[in-house]
């Protein structure tokens, strides 16, 4: 979704999507541990509240990084607040959906939330 949103409403070239998407898989280790962070701070105990809560670790760490990482690509200014702006309502939708891979991803490898 985000490469498309790059390509076609923000109207990135081809190589900048290719090297915004390359560095943003660096980015998801650390998500990871905000994320954990954000829900060990708060103890979400219903699935309405982890859902906020993984709204606000996710619009809390992704905007910031992404405009970075959009800067770094190569984008122009009115890319990059073209493409925060489209995103954020996006981040939000996705979010949760985003924070359950997570947690399947991590028992199936066995692996504990920090």
């Amino acid at each position: 979704m985000a490469a498309l949103t790059e390509l076609y409403i923000a109207g990135m070239e081809p190589f900048e999507v290719l090297k915004t998407r390359l560095i943003m898989v660096l980015t998801g280790r650390p998500y990871g541990a905000w994320r954990d962070w954000f829900f060990s701070t708060t103890k979400p105990t219903v699935s309405w509240s982890k859902s906020l809560i993984d709204g606000v670790a996710f619009l809390t760490f992704q905007p910031p990084v992404y405009g970075l990482t959009l800067w770094i690509a190569g984008a122009a200014k009115d890319e990059i607040l073209t493409l925060l702006a489209t995103t954020a309502v996006l981040m939000l939708i996705v979010s949760r959906p985003f924070g359950l891979v997570l947690e399947v991803a991590r028992r199936f490898a066995g692996a504990k939330a920090e």
